[in-house]
């Protein structure tokens, strides 16, 4: 059993005049059944790519362009996958009859989720899926000097928004006021089905989808792709001509592993950190939290701190695994979900006619039409880059979720965590080098919704951790 315990005494603190409050320790210890996390699979070389996949979208001026020079870039994914290949089950067939489409989508949605729970269960045969992937990110270098003790920031998405959807918010936190901190560069990585990567891999893709391969990707890209410098390098780095990068060498990708032992981690750690001497700042938002925080809990010095927006991270319930009422709803609504139009001009007004897409900030739901959506090759409409089916297998995965909340309590001290729109237990699970906030006039897509007040947060968190020491007061 998992015991928690929290402090008697606690105040409830409100930050100066806006709406930002922090987030009580619960007032009676708890105790909670052990899930029995599993260990991530190894890396291997991935194979070696007769002809380089070439970047799906045209290259774009960012909303960042004053200040960040953008390039982006294709790295291969982690290798093997966790999942077998299996096939997406059949996807539903239309009909005007509401009764019948609602059929034909719930034995979608129990496709997904069967084979979802099988796997949890250790039902599936076969080995992880050998199929190539790529991974596709953006990258943000200020223009003019870079600081030696600037900051390397990295993002993640949710699920269903590509990468771009964070450029709201990196807008409103490059115009941060007197910031004593320094930026140098700014990474957004995007999931292997999710936008431009779904592009480049669709063909690869298969109907299992494991947050823990998310976790080795994010490793794998920052143990042996991270640029040993933040300067644009064609030497040191892929360029915009040449978008995509061989895999590493075998000797160093083959002894790595999230759970490898203390050897082969201190080895690789060592080794990212030689290339790498500027701090390390990661911020993921909805999915991509837990993925992104068993990475940090698996190899701690990659990272100096950790950003947690209204992470996807919960206490197991208890039972065999099996998928939640909740799960079932996000999979029968992606699976269901509206993915082409005339043109983007009739996306976005139907967008702003749905509420869901009405709350967003203009600037955000602008940048979802303009990058999450592509051009019909043949056709004059537009269909989304990432299909629902793809979003539902992603909404299908929940054990890794619990995976996380047991280990989050083992995260490395050192590491400073940040958690933002969290429950209370989840906000007091770690709770040294650790503090939390909620921002009462945004909910779970504050990215969305309110990128202005999210970016005044990193700003704040930034300025106090690597702000000029001798600017404090």
């Amino acid at each position: 059993m998992l015991r928690g315990a929290f402090p008697k005494r606690f105040q409830l603190c409100f930050f100066g005049k806006d709406d930002r409050v922090l987030v009580p320790p619960p007032s009676a210890p708890y105790e909670l059944p052990s899930c029995h996390p599993r260990t991530l699979i190894p890396l291997e070389t991935p194979p070696q790519p007769t002809i380089l996949p070439a970047l799906p979208s045209s290259p774009r001026t960012s909303l960042l362009d004053v200040s960040f020079v953008l390039t982006t870039h294709l790295v291969p994914a982690a290798f093997p996958r966790t999942t077998p290949d299996v096939p997406l089950p059949p996807l539903p067939t239309w009909s005007a009859d509401k009764n019948q489409f609602k059929e034909s989508v719930a034995r979608t949605m129990q496709g997904v989720l069967t084979m979802k729970e099988n796997q949890w269960k250790g039902e599936l045969a076969g080995e992880g899926s050998r199929k190539p992937l790529w991974i596709c990110l953006n990258r943000y270098v200020k223009r003019g000097a870079l600081s030696l003790n600037g900051v390397t920031l990295l993002f993640t998405h949710a699920n269903g928004f590509p990468k771009e959807i964070w450029e709201p918010t990196l807008l409103h936190l490059a115009a941060s006021d007197r910031p004593q901190y320094d930026i140098n560069e700014i990474w957004v990585w995007e999931a292997v089905n999710h936008g431009d990567s779904y592009l480049v891999n669709a063909q690869n893709l298969c109907g299992l989808y494991d947050w823990r391969d998310n976790t080795r990707d994010i490793l794998h890209f920052l143990l042996h792709y991270l640029p040993s410098s933040p300067s644009p390098s064609p030497s040191r780095h892929t360029s915009p001509a040449s978008p995509t990068q061989p895999p590493p060498p075998a000797s160093r990708v083959g002894s790595m592993s999230a759970r490898s032992s203390a050897s082969d981690t201190l080895s690789a750690v060592a080794a990212c950190k030689h290339r790498r001497s500027s701090r390390s700042h990661r911020r993921s938002h909805d999915h991509a939290r837990p993925h992104r925080t068993l990475a940090a809990i698996t190899h701690p010095a990659l990272f100096s701190s950790l950003v947690l927006v209204d992470p996807m991270i919960l206490p197991y319930p208890g039972c065999a695994p099996s998928t939640q009422d909740n799960t079932r709803a996000y999979v029968v609504g992606a699976i269901q979900r509206r993915d082409g139009w005339a043109s983007r001009k009739d996306a976005l007004d139907m967008f702003h006619a749905i509420p869901f897409f009405a709350a967003w900030h203009p600037a955000v739901l602008k940048i979802y039409v303009e990058c999450g959506l592509r051009d019909v090759p043949g056709d004059s409409g537009v269909k989304l880059k990432m299909p629902g089916i793809q979003e539902a297998v992603v909404f299908a995965e929940n054990w890794t979720v619990f995976e996380t909340w047991e280990l989050l309590s083992t995260l490395d001290p050192r590491v400073e965590l940040r958690l933002s729109e969290v429950k209370q237990q989840l906000a007091w699970r770690r709770p040294k080098n650790c503090s939390n906030v909620q921002i009462a006039s945004a909910g779970h897509l504050i990215a969305q919704e309110a990128p202005d007040k999210l970016a005044r947060d990193i700003h704040e968190f930034l300025q106090r951790k690597y702000g000029c020491r001798g600017a404090r007061l």
